[in-house]
Formats: C-alpha cells, sequence, structure tokens
C-alpha cells in the first residue's frame, strides 16, 4: 500500500511567536488599531455600567420605601431605565464601530500575508515544488488564512476585553463588598482558565492530527484528479476510491477522537461555572436576609457572575480556536521560512538583450551525491547556433536544459551565458531571456487566447494572431465555435497533445526571447505536422541561439551540431552526417530508429 502522508510544519508545541510575527503587519495602520482598542475599552465600560444601574433600578423600586420617596419613585426609574437602556445600546454600538475601524486591518494583513507567501512559493526551487503536494499545499494556505482572521478578529478583542472586565469586576465587588466575593470571582476564573489550557493542549494533539490527515486525503483526492487519465487508463477508479477512503477513515477516527475529547472539555466547564455561580449566589441570598445586602445587590452579583462567565465561555471556545489558528498560521510561516536553494547574489548582473552565446564549461550534477547525472560536460552555443542533445532515456538530456535554466544549481563547472556565469545572473533577467517548449506542457484553465498571450501579457491581438500562425494554430481554431476564446480544461485535457504542444509553441514565439529550449518539442505530433513545426522552428531558430533535447534524431537532421549523451558525458559530437559515417553510438541509434519507422511486412 502506497503511503501519501503530508509532510507536518509544525511538532509539539506551537509557539507564541506568531502573534509577534502578525503584529509587524499591523504597523501600517497603528492608528486604526489604537482607535480600535479604545472603543473595545469604551465598549466594555458600557457593559460593566449596566448591572450598576439594574441594581440602582431594583432598589428604587424597593416597596418599603414607597413611602418615603413619594413621586420620586415614578421619575427616578425611568431616568435609571432611560440610562439603562443607553448602555446596552452603546455596548453593542460601539462594538460594531470597533469591528468597522479594525475590518481594514484585518483584509489588509490578510491580504499582504496571502500575497507574500504567494510570491515566496514561486520564488522557492523547483525540488521543493516537486518534493510537496499541491492539494496539502493549498489546504495549508487557505487554512493558515484563515487562522489569522480568527487570532485579528477573535483573538485580540476577546481576550482583551474579557482580562478587562475581570479585572472591573473583581474590583467592583472587592471595594463594594467583601474580598469574599472578589476572592470566589477570581478563584472561578482562575480555575475556569486553568482547566481550559490544561485540557486544550492535550486537546491540541488531536487537533492536528486531524488537521494532517486533512491535508493527505485532499491530497490524494487532487492527486487521483488530476490524474484522470491514467486512472482511466488502467481502471484504478475503484483503487483510488479504497485509497482515498483509507485516507477518510483515518481522517474519521482522529476527528472522533478530537469530538470526545471536546465534549470532555465543555462538560469541565460548565461544571466549574455553575459552581462558581452557584457559591456566590449562596453568599449573596445570606447577606441580603442578614440586612447586609439590598435586593439591589444580589441582582448585582448575579448579573456581574452571569456577564462574566458569557465571555469566560467564549473564552474557553477562543483559546481552543487560538490554539488551532497558531498551528494552522505556524505551518504557513514555516512555508517563509523555507529558504530557496537557487538564490540571487546581492550584486546580481542584469543580462542584456542581443546576441547570447552559451557556454557549458566541466559542468557536474547530481540530485544525490551516490547517482551522478551529469558528469564533466563541456559544449559552447555560438549566437545564432543550433545544437541538438540526443541519447537514449534517461541520459541527462533534459537535466542539461534546467541547469542552464537555472532551476538547479551546478554541483561543479559553469554554465555562461554572454561570457557571464549564470550565478552571476539575476534569474528573471536571465530566463527573460530563455523560451521554453517543454515535453510535457501544461496549460492554464483558461482559454486558448489568455494561455498563448501568457507568453507576453502586453501582446496584442494582432501579435496573438501572428503567433498562431507560426505554430500552424489557426486552421484548429478557425474549427472551434468559440474559436480562441474555447477553454482548454484542467491543465489541457480538453485539446490533444499536439495541440497542447502548438499553443506551448506559440506562447514562446510571442515572448520571443534570444535563446531557445526545445525539449522533445514535436514528440506529440503526428509526422505531417511534426514536419510543419520543425521547419517552422527551424526558420525562428536561424536568429536564436537554440538548444534542442531530442528522442527523435529525425528532428534534429538540420542542426548545426548533434551531441550525443551517455551516462551524463558527451560520447559524440558533430553534424548528422559526420556522426553517421563515424559509426557509433549515434548511427546505432539512428538505424535503430528508421528500422522502427518502416513499414511491417506481413
Amino acid at each position: 500500500m502506497r503511503s501519501f502522508v503530508s509532510e507536518p510544519t509544525t511538532d509539539g508545541p506551537v509557539s507564541w511567536s506568531v502573534l509577534g510575527k502578525l503584529g509587524s503587519y499591523l504597523a501600517e495602520y497603528k492608528g486604526r488599531v489604537t482607535f480600535a482598542l479604545t472603543l473595545l475599552v469604551l465598549a466594555k465600560l458600557s457593559g460593566v455600567g449596566m448591572p450598576l444601574v439594574l441594581k440602582r433600578v431594583v432598589d428604587s423600586m424597593d416597596m418599603s420605601l414607597l413611602a418615603e420617596k413619594g413621586i420620586e419613585i415614578i421619575v427616578v426609574p425611568i431616568a435609571l431605565l432611560i440610562a439603562y437602556g443607553t448602555l446596552r445600546f452603546f455596548n453593542v454600538f460601539l462594538a460594531e464601530m470597533r469591528d468597522t475601524v479594525f475590518s481594514r486591518v484585518n483584509e489588509r494583513a490578510q491580504r499582504k500575508i496571502g500575497l507574500e507567501v504567494f510570491q515566496h512559493l514561486h520564488n522557492l526551487d523547483l525540488e521543493f515544488h516537486l518534493s510537496k503536494r499541491t492539494g496539502g499545499l493549498s489546504r495549508d494556505i487557505e487554512r493558515g488564512t484563515r487562522g489569522i482572521n480568527f487570532l485579528l478578529r477573535f483573538g485580540l478583542f476577546n481576550i482583551v476585553p474579557t482580562l478587562l472586565e475581570i479585572a472591573l469586576v473583581t474590583s467592583i465587588l472587592f471595594i463594594n463588598y467583601s474580598g469574599v466575593y472578589a476572592l470566589v470571582a477570581l478563584i472561578s476564573v482562575v480555575a475556569y482558565i486553568s482547566f481550559s489550557i490544561f485540557a486544550t493542549e492535550w486537546r491540541t494533539g488531536f487537533v492536528r492530527q486531524a488537521n494532517l490527515l486533512d491535508s493527505q486525503a485532499n491530497s490524494r483526492a487532487v492527486d487521483a484528479l488530476l490524474n484522470y487519465e491514467t486512472v482511466k487508463y488502467f481502471g484504478n477508479e475503484a483503487y483510488e476510491a479504497d485509497l482515498y477512503d483509507s485516507n477518510l477513515t483515518s481522517w474519521e477516527s482522529a476527528r472522533v477522537k478530537n469530538r470526545l475529547s471536546l465534549g470532555l472539555l465543555n462538560s469541565g466547564q460548565a461544571l466549574i461555572t455553575a459552581a462558581g455561580i452557584t457559591v456566590m449566589m449562596v453568599l449573596a441570598a445570606r447577606d441580603v436576609a442578614s440586612g447586609n445586602m439590598t435586593l439591589g445587590d444580589l441582582v448585582l452579583v448575579n448579573a456581574f457572575m452571569i456577564q462574566l462567565f458569557i465571555p469566560l465561555n467564549a473564552l474557553g471556545f477562543v483559546y481552543r480556536e487560538i490554539k488551532a489558528a497558531l498551528a494552522d498560521v505556524s505551518t504557513m510561516f514555516a512555508l517563509l521560512d523555507q529558504k530557496p536553494k537557487v538564490k540571487d547574489k546581492a550584486d546580481a548582473k542584469t543580462l542584456g538583450a542581443g546576441s547570447l552565446p552559451v557556454e557549458f564549461k566541466n559542468v557536474s550534477f547530481h540530485y544525490h551525491k551516490d547517482r551522478p547525472i551529469i558528469r564533466d560536460v563541456s559544449f559552447k552555443i555560438a549566437a545564432g547556433e543550433k545544437v541538438a542533445i540526443v541519447g537514449r532515456s534517461g541520459s541527462g538530456k533534459s537535466t542539461l536544459a534546467r541547469l542552464l535554466f537555472r532551476f538547479y544549481d551546478l554541483c561543479d563547472g559553469q554554465i555562461k551565458v554572454d561570457g557571464t556565469d549564470i550565478r552571476d545572473l539575476s534569474q528573471h533577467s536571465l530566463r527573460q531571456q530563455i523560451g521554453v517548449v517543454p515535453q510535457d506542457t501544461v496549460l492554464f484553465n483558461d482559454s486558448i487566447y489568455h494561455n498563448i498571450q501568457y507568453g507576453f501579457p502586453e501582446a496584442s491581438e494582432q501579435q496573438i494572431q501572428q503567433a498562431l500562425e507560426f505554430a500552424q494554430l489557426s486552421t484548429f481554431i478557425d474549427k472551434l465555435p468559440r474559436g480562441w476564446d474555447t477553454k482548454v480544461g484542467e491543465r489541457g485535457l480538453k485539446v490533444s497533445g499536439g495541440e497542447k504542444q502548438r499553443i506551448a509553441i506559440a506562447r514562446v514565439v510571442l515572448k520571443n526571447p534570444q535563446i531557445l529550449i526545445f525539449d522533445e518539442a514535436t514528440s506529440s505530433l503526428d509526422s505531417k505536422a511534426e514536419r510543419a513545426i520543425s521547419d517552422a522552428l527551424s526558420k525562428v531558430a536561424k536568429n536564436h541561439t537554440t538548444l534542442v533535447i531530442a528522442h527523435r534524431l529525425s528532428t534534429v537532421v538540420d542542426a548545426d551540431r548533434i551531441l550525443v549523451l551517455e551516462d551524463g558525458q558527451i560520447v559524440e559530437q558533430g553534424d548528422h552526417n559526420t556522426l553517421l559515417q563515424k559509426g557509433g553510438v549515434y548511427s546505432a541509434l539512428w538505424e535503430m530508429q528508421k528500422s522502427d519507422a518502416e513499414p511491417a511486412i506481413n
């Protein structure tokens, strides 16, 4: 059974330093944050003031005072009730104003962090992306962004006001009544918070496991759907469903444990809440009976305790969610901590336009030390020259193209463009001058027009029309009901392999780089289309420095020079006729392919 476990990016306790990192994104709106916090304090003062006014209302309505108060009994309660209603309104209104003021800060922080992660992922090297599963990676980013929203909106505006309210309530109880009331309130709060923290720390492992298995299941599903055709070719729908269900079964088990632990946490919190309120009401009822407190005091103490435990109840939920959010945000920030293995130097040069010769000088490369891929390869491509690299599968042909594009850095040797080591050039300027038509062309799930325009986003329709004519696409597009507005589907699955290759060629032609790399560029075309495209590619190659990676030798017979690669080394080089006359590796490959191309005689 294959394993599809996504790598966890956090392990052990989640660091609260994440909050410090988030704080740096709020610096742009210091004024808004300060104003929002001011509104927060005012809203909480309004909330604490309501029980105080309510006590006065109840005491004013005490029947034993009617004879002494006279007509005043009608006026005073009405004024107090109006004050009570005003405080309740401002409690809600100020909270809404606080959210409105802070919303710009919240959304801007999410936007900046999301953009930073997106840009950083594109700056990471190819090796990182080849080792990651897109489904799990996108789910990590999605959860991380959602976690940021929770931490900024609910964490900041729940924990801070709750702590402020606890301080205010205990101070009022201590000053106006006895220290016993303040002590009971504090013990209840401390017990509640301590239990919540302990239980939540215990539950964090279940939360992390559930998230990990969720990413794993999502990665499996995305992988299977992206490889829809392969699944169908081998009739493995049931096999993929079993793999997916196996992942979902593990996820289900983790979620059940998560729910059970949540039930225990909620029950413990409810017990502490009930015990605290009960003890406080017993004390208050006793003092009312002895005449040490009024009925209004009883109502005030009851209102304070209920009001105190309402945010405390939310605090338990918020803390649980904060722990999960911190884990999610930590995972996303861990992506930002990933350092690209291929980096620009601080003083990187910019590669100019014009004729650009290429030189490979004693180039060696390996992915693993015990398995060399390229070994001491040296050759030059003059400006405007067309050089082809041929050889058996696995000989390292495509790796040379990736090294020139600087997807990887060399283990030894140099690659020079226009006389400058590519490690001394900025990656952007280097890649702007290189156009690649890969063997496996992947298109965006958009229109044909967009996929061609991607080579040069500022191109006009006339330029795009010229590019598609050059790539022999006009006839195909004219037959489509929606023309070049036709959608190509996920990864270009709605068009044939040959059509995808033509789109890729048109895209590179539109980019108009000085260096061209064709990596099996005509491998998906039939013989007639291959000849047409090869002729077109030969025309454009006359004015460009061109490297052709080929398996089918018939596509490179017109190359100025052909390099034959065996086990990562150049074993032969020369033009087509020269290599045939040598009777070596190239000649043997030619005869083999020529024999395969001849029709069988029955």
